[in-house]
């Protein structure tokens, strides 16, 4: 077994960590921050995943893997570091990824492999960390291998999606490639692809989720042109897919997690020829404008209403908050009356948000201290409407009969599709679906 050092202890690097520990390499573990450090240390795993925590410390019980705010001489150099989205460049920043470039180079030896697990735009393995690597005066692919294999994983299962799910590789060489194969061969269950190039398999971790925010592109403009017809989107597209060469996705409140709403953005980064693409985000950005509209048409305008998000997390039955579809409607709404100044006796100008929905918030699946989030009974308490942005187990069971004592006006907008609609129809509610 190898020696490995894994560059970032987040989502990915400390899942991935545990897992090479566990199938017996000798693991250090390094992030810059001492905090994350610090908790790990001291058995603490700093967010939530299922089974995470056991694994990790079974690993470190083990001593195959230690967390450490140094890195150190390995075998083989793992960057899982974050690739972070400006959502007014539309660019990934790749200030982690040179800074873990950086951060090896002074222990790079010859024989050794670097991969880069991070998503990020197509060329930066080979036009952005080779040349920092190679500061080193060691060559990648000919002292040292340098590679790309992008993680495919969902927050919820990425324990096993580690495992099971297939690996793409591409190295800056058939060298390079061949030494990432080996290691990766030690834990994957599922097949290796390999790829001519790493540009090619940072290319493809793209296509996948472009692929992704596409179909449900797709599907969110059929939602809003059966809303037209007044017909149910869902049921249609249950049929449609009932063809054996169409699979269409489900509609909904638009998309989240650091993937499906930031990948397609990073494939035309360093490209004009972003087009259906680019509409495609547009799309499904536009929806919780979309959402704003069917709660003004059914309210008859926001002022002075009170609205009650049901979930901040970016997908069903997880805490990660990460792009979230039901946040981005909280910051959408609270800015959709405008503000009027009005003169105080003192000459100042004091700036009147009564007309401004009171927008609450519920989810029993984050712990985030940063958000004001409710319990159920006090986020809707006086609410005008519901609105489900997350598809949580626990929403399925909410009992109408109960809500409805604690709200003002009867309006649900079911995002998800998860509500029983008769059943809420039947207590008195009004129930729009995308």
């Amino acid at each position: 077994m190898s020696t490995l050092c894994i560059h970032g202890l987040g989502y990915i690097g400390l899942p991935t960590a545990a897992m090479f520990a566990n199938y017996d390499h000798d693991v250090v573990g390094y992030d810059t921050s001492e905090e994350v450090v610090t908790r790990l240390s001291d058995g603490e795993v700093h967010f939530d995943e299922p089974g995470l925590r056991a694994f990790v410390t079974q690993a470190i019980e083990s001593e195959q893997l230690t967390i450490s705010n140094e890195v150190v001489e390995a075998k083989y150099h793992i960057i899982c570091v974050p690739t972070p989205f400006d959502r007014e460049t539309k660019e990934a920043g790749l200030e982690y990824v040179e800074s873990a470039g950086q951060a090896i180079e002074p222990h790079l030896r010859p024989g050794d492999t670097v991969i880069l697990e991070s998503t990020v735009p197509p060329g930066t393995t080979a036009d952005v960390l080779r040349p920092i690597l190679e500061e080193s005066g060691l060559d990648a692919g000919e002292d040292f291998a340098l590679a790309h294999c992008p993680e495919t994983v969902l927050p919820g299962d990425i324990i096993t999606e580690l495992k099971q799910n297939a690996r793409i590789i591409g190295g800056v060489n058939g060298v390079s490639t061949e030494a990432a194969v080996r290691l990766y061969e030690s834990f994957v269950e599922a097949e290796i692809h390999t790829t001519a190039n790493a540009t090619t398999a940072e290319f493809v971790k793209l296509i996948q989720n472009t692929f992704r925010d596409a179909n449900i592109a797709i599907a969110n403009e059929i939602a809003k042109l059966a809303h037209d017809y007044e017909i149910d989107s869902r049921e249609a597209i249950s049929l449609a897919n009932e063809h054996p060469r169409v699979n269409i996705h489900h509609p909904g409140p638009g998309v989240g997690g650091h993937c499906l709403p930031v990948d397609p953005w990073f494939l035309g980064q360093n490209s004009e020829e972003l087009d259906l693409i680019k509409h495609a985000r547009e799309v499904n950005d536009g929806m919780s404008g979309y959402i704003i509209d069917i709660l003004k048409e059914e309210l008859g305008g926001l002022e002075d209403t009170k609205i009650a998000i049901f979930g901040v997390a970016y997908k069903g039955n997880v805490g990660d908050t990460r792009e979230s579809p039901g946040l981005k409607l909280a910051r959408e709404l609270q800015a959709v009356s405008p503000q009027q100044e009005i003169a105080m006796p003192d000459g100042g100008v004091e700036v009147d948000t009564s007309s401004s929905p009171s927008i609450t918030l519920h989810d029993p699946h984050v712990n985030d201290q940063t958000l004001q989030l409710l319990s159920r009974e006090e986020a809707v308490d006086g609410a005008d409407a519901i609105v489900i942005a997350t598809d949580h187990d626990e929403f399925e069971e909410i009992d109408p009969l109960f809500i409805s004592r604690f709200m003002n006006n009867n309006l649900v907008i079911d995002s998800k599709a998860i509500l029983d609609e008769d059943r809420w129809n039947t207590e008195g509610f009004r129930v729009s679906r995308i």
